[in-house]
């Protein structure tokens, strides 16, 4: 009889514990199903913590003029984003280039758009370098309007069908 009321006892602890479970919050992180870390301001443009709850997506895309593969994403993801609805989607693209002169000279040559393109002057020395864990090499995140991580590594080919599996 007490094995029954321990294992009744037990039974119910543990449904319990996995039904709290469901209603946890994401933890800050860089990885998908993370809650992506606040972004402070960086001189050229407004802090965000990604949070808009209006069904809108943020591409956020680190590139850098030293990092030619990172710098040719940039190019490909604007590009990309600008064929997509903007109500849908909004691209915040932040260079790690230490020197304003090299960001401002590259956003010019590669044609993009400024309202979309921002720079952290810090650049490696960074604590959105750390936060992000761009040790590993720059990258992109998808983010939802509840700020949390739902790709990585988001390539401009990935982009519109991730999107449209999300529909």
């Amino acid at each position: 009889m007490k094995v029954r009321a321990y294992v009744l006892i037990l039974s119910v602890a543990f449904i319990s514990m996995s039904a709290g479970s469901r209603k946890a919050k994401p933890t800050e992180g860089s990885n998908p199903g993370d809650l992506a870390p606040r972004i402070e301001f960086l001189g050229n443009g407004p802090e965000t913590d990604f949070r808009n709850q209006t069904g809108r997506y943020t591409l956020l895309n680190f590139w850098a003029a030293y990092d030619a593969e990172s710098r040719a994403r940039n190019v490909r993801l604007a590009n990309e984003v600008n064929k997509l609805n903007p109500e849908r989607i909004a691209l915040c693209s932040i260079s790690l280039d230490e020197r304003e002169s090299i960001f401002t000279e590259t956003v010019r040559l590669d044609g993009l758009d400024p309202s979309t393109q921002f720079r952290e002057r810090l650049g490696k020395r960074s604590a959105l370098y750390e936060k992000y864990d761009l040790e590993e090499g720059l990258q992109s995140f998808l983010i939802n309007d509840e700020g949390v991580i739902v790709a990585a590594n988001v390539t401009p080919e990935r982009l519109a069908e991730i999107l449209s599996e999300r529909n």
